[in-house]
């Protein structure tokens, strides 16, 4: 997604250098943003922080609106990925719980992340509308199609596909986008490996004892 707002993406083959220089400025970016939001962040302060000229940040990126584009879709294509790998062919247990886990796990690998998406995602996606309606709403209705499909051979208990695939955005998310609300009951506290684990086989338990075998 990067390349295709990137100005260096433009050229015919983007060398390494290009490559490591666009992300290097996309997690400043990201950094930038999520602090002073979309208004009150400059491009000065995301060269400064990428340890790059303004002018050579711009040679990359022509205007801060490009910058916040292709940071939102790269943390949206991370969110996607999991969802991807939803296997018509694999068992719908494992391949559900391996998609908690892994959505579960990029929550608390990438929590700055994710508050932006949901920053804004609140205001009304001004700027990924059109990939929501596009990209988002494909990628759903084609695994939402695969869930179908594993509940009319009577594998899962009769839900609505798309609804649980809600459930499982907003349960995972949970952890990075109320993570102060989280430490706040841990006793200020982020969570240790093992309130990790416990979340993580807690979900499992809760779905999959929710939705397993339609069958008696």
């Amino acid at each position: 997604m990067t390349a295709a707002i990137a100005r260096a993406g433009r050229t015919r083959r983007r060398t390494r250098i290009q490559e490591e220089n666009e992300e290097k400025i996309l997690d400043a970016a990201l950094e930038v943003f999520s602090t002073w939001g979309y208004r009150g962040a400059t491009v000065d302060q995301i060269a400064a922080l990428a340890g790059m000229t303004k002018p050579n940040l711009l040679y990359y990126f022509r205007r801060k609106e490009d910058i916040y584009l292709a940071v939102l879709n790269r943390t949206h294509e991370m969110w996607l990925e999991p969802l991807e790998h939803l296997d018509a062919a694999g068992d719908p247990a494992k391949e559900i719980t391996a998609y908690i886990d892994r959505k579960l796990e990029m929550a608390r690998d990438n929590p700055t992340a994710s508050r932006l998406f949901a920053m804004e995602i609140l205001q009304g996606a001004p700027v990924l509308g059109a990939t929501l309606r596009g990209r988002l709403k494909t990628l759903v209705d084609d695994k939402a199609a695969v869930i179908q499909g594993w509940i009319d051979a009577g594998r899962l208990a009769p839900v609505d596909p798309r609804h649980l695939i809600f459930m499982i955005w907003a349960t995972t998310q949970h952890y990075a986008d109320f993570e102060t609300q989280i430490r706040a009951v841990l006793g200020g506290k982020a969570l240790s490996p093992d309130q990790f684990d416990a979340a993580k086989a807690t979900l499992d338990r809760v779905f999959l004892g929710g939705i397993g075998s339609g069958r008696d």
